[in-house]
């Protein structure tokens, strides 16, 4: 069975999606977090208001782009041991910029999954109260997401 690691990303804008920082949560409890430089003019009005002002909280989460591949694929190595991961996400593009952070060059052990279904609302909300913690900010919405999964069993059609 493959171990579970939720992601989230911010990014500058739906139009030019560039990424702002990368969160992950693994099942396991051992969490990843980095910000990288991005061009500032690409940012959405409510990028500006609701996500810039939240980067710097965490001491060395600053990462150049060129050294993200290594830095993800270092902390993957060491949270999944020898078992396959599968990354969960509950919005495309942050699949899209996930794989573009490994420069399209996803290792075979790494599946990706779409599990904005599996995510109950109710919970979500509950973490992001119950700690204090900001919404849109990518490693408390990956963490969240890791708390308000719930499996939901295959329906058949």
């Amino acid at each position: 069975m493959p171990i579970k690691i939720f992601l989230d990303t911010e990014f500058t804008d739906f139009i030019d999606c560039h990424l702002i920082s990368l969160g992950m949560a693994a099942a396991s409890g051992d969490d990843f977090y980095v910000e990288v430089p991005y061009p500032d003019e690409a940012c959405s009005e409510f990028v500006r208001e609701a996500v810039i002002p939240l980067l710097g909280k965490i001491p060395d989460a600053q990462c150049a782009f060129d050294d993200l591949r290594t830095k993800i694929l270092d902390w993957l190595n060491t949270v999944r041991k020898e078992d396959d991961v599968e990354i969960c996400f509950d919005y495309q593009t942050d699949w899209d910029l996930f794989i573009d952070a490994l420069d399209y060059r996803v290792p075979e052990w790494c599946r990706s999954r779409l599990v904005a279904r599996n995510i109950n609302e109710l919970f979500l909300y509950a973490f992001h109260k119950k700690h204090g913690l900001p919404e849109h900010y990518a490693l408390y919405d990956a963490q969240a997401n890791r708390y308000a999964f719930r499996e939901r069993p295959d329906v058949a059609s």
